[in-house]
């Protein structure tokens, strides 16, 4: 079948569109501020055979491992599934990421037909495990930081079937909550599944599926040409995590080869016991996002554009962990410091469109009790641009979620916020410095247990072509009626009325000499 390029352009945008809907779906009809305020949550659209159809520009750790979830239920179930089933995925070796994030996958049916799957992921603010908010600092294995939930059938004939459901919601401190997030989660699969299906009928199965095809091949011809005009060679990068008193290194050699880029990860570290292990769909997801951003960012993504991107990163390594490691903080954060080698090797291939280094972590904040769970992570610094400064106040890299708004954050908690703004002058110095981090304070009303996950608390952001590091990030607690004491980047401890965290980001690397 010969496509012309505007069914082919205007098929791609009816698509992104429909995850883009899941997107709204899902933020407007859940319960948590994290994902009704913040958007933790992605979607996406999948082939029968489970490739990448179309993506809504979401959370980039999200969508680039999402795949792997949808592989998962394939590998369970088959294709022959049944029809307005659900299935729900959260395990880190079976399919996920860490168990905050449940991916609810859903088979879309025409005419009895598979013609495609739906998918959405959102990050639950508690799954049990040992600390509120299930990232406990001091976790060694998988099963400390919360409910595991391999491919399972989580909706079947119109109702959540008690095998996943009840479990998962008691497991959670916070039941009503998670009920409904997951509802939110049900609709928007239901809402993407209903619109695919016009798309199917109304152009023809055999059509769309044509049109899915052809989609596909056009993402691989693009990533292609823009790998083409990239020069050959072998380009190497390392970065530490902070891991206690060491430095774990993550190293890269990205190969460029023609119309290919081959990832070998080889010189990174052994797995740790700790919560910093990153699973391989996690690496994956941050291959992806670097190298389109030192590509084409226009380049639709799909499937398609990823066929000429190898991974190597060996089993039992801090970027490909095996069970039972814990991997809570891999996946928020060790995710930062995969795309920030990635992005640093590729720099020496394309100078002219990478940035230096952003702020290089979540800033994990979680604080909780039995009666509630609050989880956000915070922005900072955007590294210096080739042709600009880079952004203040930001998320960036493997991230792109919002702020809880002062107002619902004092409305949902126990909480009062007495500052919130820029860290001023914590961006890298350059002809194009880097973004300032931010500065937050929150004074506690109740007891409860905090829990910390950030970087570059010691080794800064880096900057490029002579631009300076941007300023690293500090945590302090001040204890009522005591002294500052400043906090390790990673750590669980308690809190009672009156104490005060602060929080003070990292800022961006600068780009050029100043």
């Amino acid at each position: 079948m010969v496509i012309d390029p505007i069914a082919l352009e205007v098929t791609r945008n009816r698509l992104e569109a429909v995850a883009e809907e899941m997107g709204v779906v899902l933020r407007r009809t859940s319960y948590s501020p994290n994902i009704k305020e913040r958007a933790d949550c992605s979607a996406a659209l999948f082939t029968p055979s489970g490739e990448m159809l179309a993506q809504a520009e979401h959370i980039p750790v999200h969508l680039g491992s999402m795949p792997a979830s949808v592989a998962a239920v394939i590998d369970t179930f088959g294709s022959d599934v049944e029809p307005g089933a659900q299935y729900a995925v959260n395990d880190p070796y079976a399919g996920g990421t860490h168990l905050n994030d449940l991916t609810l996958v859903r088979p879309v049916h025409a005419a009895g037909r598979l013609v495609a799957w739906v998918a959405n992921r959102a990050h639950h603010a508690d799954v049990g495990g040992e600390a509120p908010g299930s990232m406990p600092a001091d976790a060694t294995t998988v099963d400390q930081e919360g409910h595991r939930v391999a491919p399972t059938r989580a909706v079947g004939n119109g109702r959540w079937d008690p095998g996943f459901y009840e479990p998962f919601i008691a497991a959670t401190r916070t039941p009503r909550e998670r009920h409904g997030d997951l509802a939110g989660q049900l609709g928007a699969n239901e809402a993407g599944a209903r619109r695919i299906i016009e798309l199917a009928e109304r152009a023809g199965l055999d059509v769309f599926s044509s049109l899915s095809d052809a989609l596909l091949d056009y993402g691989e011809r693009r990533m292609d040409a823009a790998l083409r005009a990239l020069p050959d060679g072998t380009y190497r990068f390392t970065d530490v995590m902070e891991w206690r008193d060491d430095d774990i290194p993550i190293s890269v050699a990205i190969t460029v080869d023609g119309g290919s880029l081959h990832a070998d990860f080889s010189g990174s570290a052994p797995q740790v016991a700790g919560n910093i292990n990153a699973v391989e769909a996690v690496t994956l997801s941050c291959l992806y996002f670097a190298v389109r951003v030192a590509t084409d960012p226009s380049i639709p993504t799909n499937g398609g554009c990823y066929r000429a991107v190898a991974l190597d990163a060996p089993a039992g390594s801090i970027v490909n962990a095996e069970p039972p490691a814990a991997v809570a903080a891999g996946n928020v954060e060790t995710s930062q410091r995969i795309a920030d080698v990635v992005l640093g090797a590729l720099a020496q291939a394309a100078p002219d469109r990478v940035p230096a280094a952003g702020q290089g972590t979540m800033n994990n904040v979680l604080i909780g009790n039995d009666r509630f769970a609050y989880y956000e992570t915070i922005a900072g610094g955007q590294g210096g641009r080739p042709t600009r400064s880079g952004q203040s106040g930001i998320h960036t890299g493997m991230t792109n979620t919002k702020n809880t708004p002062v107002e619902s954050l004092e409305t949902h908690y126990p909480f009062q916020v007495l500052r919130y703004g820029l860290r001023r002058g914590s961006g890298g110095t350059g002809r194009f410095p880097g973004g300032d981090g931010i500065h937050r304070e929150i004074r506690f009303l109740e007891s409860a247990t905090v829990s910390l996950m950030g970087e570059r608390r010691r080794v800064p952001p880096w900057g490029l072509e002579g631009g300076g590091p941007g300023a690293c990030g500090e945590d302090w607690i001040l204890r009522a009626g005591g002294e500052p004491e400043r906090l390790p980047g990673k750590t669980t401890f308690e809190v009672e009325p009156g104490d005060v965290l602060r929080v003070l980001t990292p800022g961006g690397g600068g780009f050029g000499a100043p």
